[in-house]
């Protein structure tokens, strides 16, 4: 079959049993990467596409288990594609490919339902850790490391001082030791503890410890 912008690029195994993965990507140079790892795999059949389209169409045929998804495509920009894909088939498992290293952009893409988020300026190796039913999800950790606080996470919602009267807590140390440290008195200690009790939804010192570590 001819590669023409609006012909699916089908591997020469596209056929034969194994994992079917997706790549779709209009980048050769990618493509080309991805073919080299996943084909010395035995048990991938791989599919390519250049747009989000052509994509569409070789999924419909029911033999691909992974999608490979670059976030920038001529018919789709940013986290459209992965929208619509998940749209028309929200038990996809894919995997979002991007040149945007950007963490916000990540945590978005997780939460609209990607199984991971790989930057191409990463170890694309990581890809075969996802073939599996039950591979790794989510982020490689030097993306995850620069991710804020979940939304849901107390701590994010500490003040500065709130966060230093934590952090002496939990090193064991007593109100008028807290005091004397952050110089401040030993009623505002007071008070912040009482605060952080709210906070985390439990009712004692002891247990806010306990809990925290």
């Amino acid at each position: 079959m001819p590669d023409t912008p609006s012909s699916p690029l089908l591997s020469p195994d596209a056929d034969s049993c194994g994992i079917g993965v997706l790549v779709v990507d209009d980048h050769d140079l990618i493509r080309l990467g991805l073919r080299a790892l996943l084909g010395q795999r035995t048990d991938v059949r791989l599919h390519e596409a250049r747009t989000l389209q052509e994509a569409l169409v070789l999924y419909r045929r029911g033999d691909i288990d992974l999608v490979l998804l670059d976030l920038h495509l001529p018919d789709a920009h940013g986290l459209t594609g992965l929208t619509t894909w998940l749209q028309q088939h929200p038990h996809a498992r894919v995997v979002v490919l991007s040149g945007d290293s950007d963490p916000q952009m990540a945590q978005r893409a997780l939460a609209q339902g990607a199984v991971a988020y790989l930057p191409k300026s990463g170890d694309l190796r990581c890809v075969v850790d996802h073939l599996a039913p039950g591979g790794s999800r989510g982020l490689p950790r030097d993306v995850a490391d620069t991710l804020p606080p979940r939304a849901d996470d107390p701590r994010s919602q500490l003040s500065p001082r709130q966060t230093q009267v934590l952090d002496w807590l939990l090193a064991g140390q007593a109100n008028r030791d807290i005091a004397a440290r952050l110089q401040i008195s030993e009623g505002t200690v007071k008070n912040h503890v009482s605060a952080l009790l709210l906070i985390f939804g439990v009712r004692s010192r002891a247990e806010l410890i306990s809990t925290q570590r």
